[in-house]
């Protein structure tokens, strides 16, 4: 199986962290969408931006769980980054 490549999503504070398929309502990133289109349904363009919370007001329980998931992922690399040391610095003289 070939490797998803994703675009970057900016972000903002404030702004929503999830990208939903507006055509099929089955895919959904953590700021980023997949390129060129859609895994499952190859919509091109069709993500909209989403809270958890919006999403588990009105999406498939399958859905929830993919979100819920992304957000874990995200979670975890986040701690893992922080617990890397940070390269040395050289001394200048």
């Amino acid at each position: 199986m070939a490797s998803q490549s994703f675009w970057p999503v900016s972000h903002r504070d404030g702004d929503p962290d999830f990208w939903v398929c507006m055509s099929c309502l089955g895919e959904v990133y953590y700021r980023k969408v997949p390129m060129p289109d859609c895994p499952s349904c190859h919509g091109v363009s069709t993500y909209e931006g989403f809270t958890l919370d919006a999403i588990k007001d009105w999406g498939t329980e399958e859905l929830i769980a993919k979100a819920s998931a992304a957000q874990e992922r995200q979670t975890a690399e986040a701690v893992q980054s922080a617990a890397e040391p940070a390269p040395p610095v050289e001394a200048v003289d």
